[in-house]
């Protein structure tokens, strides 16, 4: 399977090959992959099996959206963590829990960084959300990919 997703992406790299190695075009392909899929589990979850009704469990009651993102989150995360396991950083040699907890790190400093880069442009510069959150993204994966590649899924170099 990942040598097949490996093909898949060599062939679609080609035309962008002059303008990215290909771990980055790896990465902008499975991330933008993994966000399509949160995306669509949350508008199914949240419209249709939710319906836009409180999500009423035994210890606690939320909102549908609310729920919605936490089942989305919980498809999205393990795939995006395999996704730049196996397919973006297969090069780094760390152990797969030291790597796991890492990307736990990452993802719980994204959603601060997200919430921060929001209040930011939004509530004190008086920007539109939309450009708001554009801006936010840029921010965001240029700090995960950085991270994730220099942190999380590094190559340790063996003495």
């Amino acid at each position: 399977m990942k040598q097949l997703i490996f093909n898949i992406l060599a062939f679609f790299y080609k035309p962008f090959s002059k303008m990215m190695p290909f771990q980055t075009f790896r990465y902008i392909a499975c991330g933008g992959g993994n966000t399509l899929l949160d995306f669509t589990l949350f508008s199914i979850t949240n419209y249709i099996i939710f319906k836009e009704q409180l999500v009423r469990l035994p210890f606690i009651t939320m909102t549908s959206h609310i729920a919605a993102v936490l089942v989305a989150f919980a498809v999205s995360f393990p795939t995006g963590f395999l996704l730049n396991k196996y397919i973006v950083f297969s090069d780094s040699n760390l152990r797969g829990r030291v790597q796991l907890v890492r990307y736990v790190i990452l993802v719980a400093c994204c959603l601060l960084l997200n919430y921060v880069c929001m209040k930011l442009f939004v509530d004190v510069c008086g920007l539109d959300a939309m450009i708001g959150k554009v801006l936010t993204i840029i921010i965001v994966v240029s700090f995960s990919y950085i991270t994730q590649k220099k942190f999380t899924f590094k190559v340790k170099v063996e003495p």
